[in-house]
């Protein structure tokens, strides 16, 4: 006798694929952080539901709070922490905003860095630009306070590409694309930014690195992943 699948059960098989399907790197009762995967959206967009916002509330239904502690690009891939409850959420959020958590990015720029020191400061501010939505523009007038620490890590003149760790002590849209790519910032396109720069197989800027203190227990957390390119 053939029996049908309980469909309690497949909706259940079907929320622990999704969140097998993530790279958890440490989860407890409070907070999650994980390697969000290049392009998958960080919250749900206008023309797609699947993103790690989904899947989290999908696999946590009791969570309170907006769940994630920051965002992600969608072609960014890296770090990105997860908060399951508003008071954690709240105070991982002070943290961002009082600029006490560590952030790293690695990135491979398109060309070599030339007439400008290997470590430096980025201060350019940027706004959206309304007329190439989703572009950011750098707008002297208008914009947002934008600043970002760079250092070249390796010049490759063989392959004629620079890569580089970005410290974004700011937080906008595009903002370590905009600065690496505009002509008063790095004047060198991240490799693969299709906004930027110019299409490739993947946007090479990855989230290796974050520092920041347990809302719960006041330890010090420290992620690192190795950028996959």
């Amino acid at each position: 006798m053939n029996v049908e699948d309980n469909p309690l059960d497949l909706i259940g098989k079907e929320v622990e694929n999704k969140i097998a399907s993530l790279d958890i790197l440490f989860e407890d009762e409070f907070i999650m952080a994980i390697n969000k995967p290049n392009e998958m959206l960080s919250t749900p967009g206008r023309h797609q539901e699947h993103s790690i916002y989904t899947i989290i509330k999908d696999t946590y239904p009791s969570a309170t709070g907006p769940l994630l502690v920051h965002r992600l690009d969608m072609s960014t891939s890296g770090i990105l922490l997860i908060a399951k409850d508003k008071d954690s959420h709240q105070i991982l959020q002070e943290q961002f905003i009082n600029r006490t958590v560590k952030k790293r990015y690695t990135a491979l720029l398109e060309g070599l860095i030339v007439n400008r020191e290997k470590k430096g400061v980025i201060d350019l501010p940027l706004a959206l630009d309304y007329i190439h939505r989703p572009m950011q523009k750098v707008d002297y007038s208008e914009g947002k306070a934008a600043q970002t620490l760079y250092e070249v890590v390796e010049t490759d003149l063989e392959k004629n590409r620079t890569r580089i760790h970005f410290y974004p002590k700011t937080g906008r849209t595009h903002q370590l694309r905009v600065h690496a790519a505009h002509e008063k910032g790095l004047n060198l396109p991240i490799v693969g930014d299709d906004i930027y720069g110019q299409r490739n197989e993947r946007l090479h800027l990855h989230a290796d690195f974050i520092e920041f203190v347990h809302p719960v227990t006041n330890e010090t957390m420290t992620f690192s992943v190795k950028a996959p390119f």
